[in-house]
């Protein structure tokens, strides 16, 4: 397990699903974690759970002084930031493009895209002054290719996907490694939002099919040594099995 003794990281969407299993396996690396959601009771316990190196922050990501004030808090309490994981995202209302609801797909896209965003210009500024940092991003198959009744999600994860390229091309030279994880499908509440749907392929899969939150926790931990610097700028994805033998998967 990759030694991050010493360092901070905030995640956001850390109520449940991949956020709240990255909590764990950060601060059982040895960071000091903030956990940033609009839950306050899930990441409250979450907390509490892991101990002292916890901070829960209760936050909107798609407001951006809810955004600025986490990453204020967090250095104010830890004394830096070292790692920001944007994880926050939600996939419903799902729906098709000639019925969806508009205010319902913009507040998608206010989530998945500004929130990866406003995360980024919260925390850049202050990585820079340091001389470095790493910015993850949850990205997904479905930045890349078209999935029905998922136009807002799609959009969204392909716009975060083109932020983390474009944090690279601005800042790669100046100590920041941004990189994307496109997990494939997880084991979460998102996943049962799917199910429930039954709209597409992706709803008619076996849950034995999914992944458990935890692989892309322990694959964002690895993305955070050196031993990942090769991809640095890229999206790395874990349904590559040279990936998951790489993170220690099986």
């Amino acid at each position: 397990m990759h030694d991050m003794s010493g360092k901070t990281v905030l995640i956001t969407g850390a109520s449940r699903g991949i956020g709240a299993d990255s909590a764990r396996v950060f601060a059982q690396a040895g960071a000091n974690v903030a956990l940033v959601a609009r839950g306050a009771d899930a990441i409250t316990s979450l907390a509490e759970e892991i101990g002292p190196q916890a901070l829960a922050l209760p936050c909107d990501v798609s407001t951006y002084a809810d955004v600025s004030g986490a990453v204020a808090a967090t250095r104010d309490k830890f004394g830096g930031l070292d790692v920001l994981i944007g994880n926050a995202g939600v996939i419903e209302p799902i729906s098709h493009l000639a019925t969806a609801d508009p205010d319902a797909w913009g507040h998608v896209i206010d989530i998945n895209l500004k929130g990866v965003f406003f995360g980024m210009r919260a925390a850049l500024p202050g990585m820079l002054e340091a001389g470095g940092g790493t910015i993850l991003t949850i990205s997904s198959g479905a930045a890349h290719g078209p999935v029905e009744a998922w136009s807002h999600y799609c959009a969204s994860k392909a716009g975060a996907a083109m932020l983390t390229r474009c944090l690279d091309k601005e800042n790669g030279g100046k100590g920041i490694r941004a990189m994307g994880l496109s997990p494939g499908t997880v084991a979460t509440q998102m996943q049962r939002e799917i199910k429930a749907s039954g709209i597409n392929p992706v709803s008619q899969l076996d849950w034995s099919d999914h992944i458990p939150a935890d692989w892309p926790a322990k694959a964002l931990l690895w993305m955070c040594s050196a031993d990942a610097d090769d991809w640095v700028g890229q999206e790395i994805s874990l349904r590559d099995p040279d990936i998951r033998a790489r993170v220690g998967l099986t």
